[in-house]
């Protein structure tokens, strides 16, 4: 047969053809119907595309908004969840008057909840996604919130020891509900942030939400201060952060977001990755002065507050004040510790950070009521010094966990540094009970004890030179890595960092 689309002859002599029949000279109105169906189908699916595109970003750009907007509102409870700051420290200090000993068993109960998240994070990934076990765990934290403000008139003020049981329990509680929500929080935000503007958008994320935590702090410090510590000003606070975290939960869920990453590749056997790990010799040297500097900086740090307080006779607006001024010098300085991170290295950058930082708080030694306004340009100075410290911290683990074994390296440096961190506060409350016990110059013994922290911290540089810094590896955020830093950064009045992302941005390849 000879087909009929051809005009003239071809080789075998049938007539060829070199203008297409139409449909309609060679079928019927069914097939003309189908032919038009096909002849549009590519138009239709462009629009769809485009249509689709176009639902994707606007659900990308409300969802970045209100990711901006929750955290705004979220900032008060989670700074109140940190292990040491205005409000804890007031409630514990001047509300309760705790001994040292129930005081640093409450700072060590954070770093409790970041070791035990551990052994729960591997289960309830498999659970649930991300955003479903981090409001969860969020609102159960906030339940916990609501119910210390209820019943925190019940907790007598004249017995110690019952009001410490009660508030450590209630702490640990809280605390390991705060650790699994942190590390989803950010397991989710992975999933769902384009890589190529995590950076500028967390950075001025970042930037809101540091206005939302020092208004934050220095309302509740001249609110405290005011009403004289009264438990209604305590339950007033709680109920407003509260309130705020109503929002910031509502937004967390009804944000838009799309997963945007492939499956993980599956991972090799435990034997396997443990090799890879323990012959990871500069990683566990790292994890080494980690477990050091965790010590040192929560041995006595939970105490430099109560020293404030107690010594000093500062009151929580005072206190409030001196870490707004350390926040925002800290703020202020980090674009400049990170460009010098990226020129000379991390591992010299954080030496001559931590050096500047720790030579400073030997000034603790010397803090008498008469000098105390001495403490302003020591929180400036610190905030600006210890923020390059911590950035580098989170940098140079980034670049020495193994690909193969990232998980396994995580945990293992999370687990030991909680650790040290959670038994530093409880053995620095039994010496601070034991030494103010036996001597009875209470400045004597707290500038004794809080020389320890910049000995042991300068010290520890020493294992710090000896990591061999290798290439970047190519990890855009590492969530579960940053914890134990960000509950640090509460210690140190560098708030700031808690919900900072630690990002690092790809370089030009040109």
């Amino acid at each position: 047969m000879c087909s009929s689309d051809l005009l003239g002859f071809n080789g075998n002599g049938c007539l060829r053809t070199r203008i297409r029949a139409t449909p309609a000279a060679s079928a019927g109105p069914i097939a003309l119907a189908g032919a038009a169906s096909l002849t549009h189908q590519p138009r239709v699916d462009a629009t769809v595309t485009r249509a689709s595109a176009q639902q994707h970003k606007a659900d990308l750009l409300r969802s970045l908004r209100l990711c901006t907007a929750e955290g705004v509102v979220a900032m008060p409870i989670v700074t109140m969840s940190l292990p040491v700051n205005v409000f804890l420290t007031a409630l514990v200090a001047k509300a309760y008057e705790l001994p040292k000993t129930t005081i640093g068993l409450i700072s060590a109960l954070p770093f409790v909840g970041n070791f035990l998240q551990i052994f729960l994070a591997g289960y309830l990934a498999r659970w649930r996604p991300p955003k479903v076990i981090c409001v969860g765990a969020a609102a159960l934290h906030l339940a916990c919130w609501a119910l210390l403000g209820a019943l925190l008139p019940l907790i007598p003020r004249g017995d110690a020891a019952t009001a410490g049981f009660w508030l450590s329990a209630w702490f640990l509680v809280t605390s390991s509900f705060g650790a699994i929500a942190g590390v989803s929080w950010n397991a989710w935000i992975q999933e769902w942030v384009p890589h190529r503007i995590r950076g500028k958008y967390f950075g001025r994320r970042n930037g809101t939400l540091q206005f939302s935590t020092l208004g934050f702090m220095l309302i509740a410090g001249w609110s405290l201060a005011r009403w004289d510590y009264a438990i209604p000003t305590f339950q007033a606070i709680i109920a407003v952060a509260c309130v705020m975290r109503i929002f910031s939960l509502r937004w967390q869920w009804i944000s838009p977001t799309r997963a945007r990453r492939a499956p993980p590749p599956e991972p090799a056997s435990l034997r396997e990755q443990l090799r890879v790990v323990l012959g990871a010799r500069s990683l566990l040297v790292f994890i080494a002065f980690g477990a050091v500097w965790s010590f040192a900086a929560n041995c006595f740090g939970p105490f430099y507050h109560v020293f404030m307080f107690e010594q000093l006779d500062l009151s929580a607006f005072d206190v409030g004040l001196l870490a707004t001024l350390a926040q925002l010098s800290g703020a202020l300085s980090l674009p400049a510790w990170g460009l010098l991170l990226d020129r000379f290295g991390n591992r010299p950058v954080m030496a001559v950070s931590l050096i500047l930082w720790q030579v400073q708080n030997f000034a603790w030694c010397f803090l008498t009521p008469e000098n105390r306004g001495l403490l302003h340009l020591m929180w400036i100075w610190g905030g600006a010094t210890g923020a390059g410290f911590i950035l580098g911290q989170f940098t140079l683990l980034l670049r020495l966990l193994p690909l193969e074994a990232r998980n396994l390296a995580i945990g293992l440096n999370l687990a030991i540094t909680s650790l040290f961190a959670a038994v530093a506060p409880i053995t620095g409350g039994l010496v601070l009970t034991w030494a103010l016990a036996r001597w009875s110059d209470p400045f004597a013994v707290h500038h004794a004890c809080f020389a320890l922290q910049p000995v042991l911290a300068l010290l520890g540089c020493v294992l710090l030179l000896r990591v061999r810094e290798p290439r970047a590896s190519p990890l855009t955020m590492v969530f579960g890595a940053m914890r134990n830093i960000r509950t640090l950064s509460g210690v140190f009045g560098l708030g700031f960092l808690v919900n900072h992302v630690f990002h690092r941005a790809p370089r030009d390849t040109k």
